[in-house]
């Protein structure tokens, strides 16, 4: 028997993606989100329109999407409730948001060079792809809310382990994606680490830690 809830949230499962693009001064900007999908050598990315982000990859035209494995949850969640924008905005700062200028610091993460692109590569995510904005695009309703950015990778770096040898594939037994399920962190079809983000948007879950 299937029922209506009036769902609130439809994150049914993603893998999660951080984001690194340039500010206006030079310097770097790490954002995880989980509203991301491929096809062929492009994506889609769904980021608010009003996050640092947005703006960054508005101007800049470029960023890197860096896609951290299951072990990195705890990385991830540590710039979870975090913003770029010094001026966090009232509804964020009611949720448990920070102004946090160093990103990549807070999350205890290198930056490295990238080589066709400004924005920084996370020197620990097995994989790195290096992007350039092709379109974006209001998204949401009934009033938009968010903007949908349609990026061309340009280079994928992926750790050699990962890759099917003699191959340009990856090994998908090998690679252990970090998933977000309603604002909760999963691998390996289990839930792996407590996520602030599911507590800032007062989710009513109680989820037992997988141990890893």
């Amino acid at each position: 028997m299937h029922v209506v809830p009036g769902l609130k949230v439809l994150y049914f499962g993603t893998p999660v993606v951080l984001i690194s693009s340039r500010n206006e001064d030079g310097t770097a900007n790490l954002a995880p989100m989980s509203s991301a999908w491929w096809l062929g050598q492009s994506c889609m990315l769904g980021l608010e329109s009003s996050a640092q982000t947005t703006a960054n990859l508005l101007r800049e035209r470029e960023c890197v999407l860096n896609l951290p494995s299951s072990a990195m949850a705890d990385a991830v969640d540590r710039i979870a409730l975090t913003t770029g924008k010094p001026a966090v905005p009232d509804r964020k700062a009611a949720q448990g948001y920070r102004y946090e200028p160093d990103k990549f610091s807070a999350a205890k993460l290198t930056e490295q060079a990238s080589e066709l692109v400004r924005a920084p590569r996370v020197a620990e995510c097995p994989i790195q792809l290096e992007c350039r904005v092709v379109s974006a695009s209001p998204f949401g309703s009934p009033a938009p809310f968010a903007t949908a950015f349609q990026v061309e990778v340009l280079r994928s770096h992926v750790e050699e382990k990962l890759v099917i040898p003699g191959t340009h594939y990856v090994d998908p037994l090998g690679w252990d994606p970090l998933i977000m399920k309603f604002c909760e962190f999963f691998g390996g079809g289990h839930t792996i680490h407590p996520s602030r983000l599911a507590e800032g948007w007062k989710m009513p879950h109680q989820l037992q830690q997988a141990s890893v």
